[in-house]
């Protein structure tokens, strides 16, 4: 198994890097010299063709996971890239080989893959519509629809008890009969 590969905390983190903070859209890979810092300290290069390619890869992934886009639209952030055996004390080892600019994108794309095949319908878009974060849902159920409890759970969960109190008509007193009747 390629062990790089299957890095769910970077996919996770490319995934979740345009959040929403209150309520206005952010672009955690904006500011490039703080992107390219950022990508080299998850083993990258650091360059601007590296972050190109990052963000190249997020978009597609993006539009694939919320299901916008077919995950044909990945097919070209891997080609040239392949697997290379290799035989390390009896055991076979499997490293990627593709350019250095490309490599944590074509990881991102390996990723995605293997939590698409191993784990269907576990990596999703956050259920709170105005979050535009994703999540990998571990729980054993399958059940998980937030990208945080104490967030949007909560958050969600609140306003749909607000809009059910609100659509309760309001119970009115029993008629009362007058003294004397």
């Amino acid at each position: 198994m390629i062990e790089a590969v299957t890095d769910e905390g970077f996919l996770l983190a490319v995934l979740n890097s345009t959040p929403v903070i209150d309520g206005v859209p952010a672009d955690d890979l904006a500011d490039p010299a703080r992107a390219r810092a950022w990508l080299a300290s998850v083993g990258g290069a650091g360059t601007e063709a590296e972050l190109q390619h990052v963000l190249e890869a997020r978009e597609a992934l993006q539009a694939v996971v919320r299901g916008g886009e077919p995950p044909a639209v990945l097919a070209p952030l891997l080609e040239g890239s392949s697997c290379v055996p290799a035989l390390t004390d009896g055991q076979i080892t499997w490293a990627l080989s593709v350019s250095p600019d490309r490599q944590l994108a074509v990881r991102a794309v390996l990723t995605w893959d293997m939590l698409a095949k191993n784990s269907p319908g576990r990596l999703r878009p956050c259920a709170n519509d105005e979050c535009q974060l994703f999540l990998i849902d571990h729980s054993k159920g399958g059940t998980a629809r937030w990208c945080s409890m104490a967030v949007c759970g909560n958050r969600m969960k609140a306003r749909r008890h607000y809009q059910r109190a609100r659509a309760t008509p309001p119970v009115s007193a029993p008629p009362t009969s007058s003294p004397g009747r």
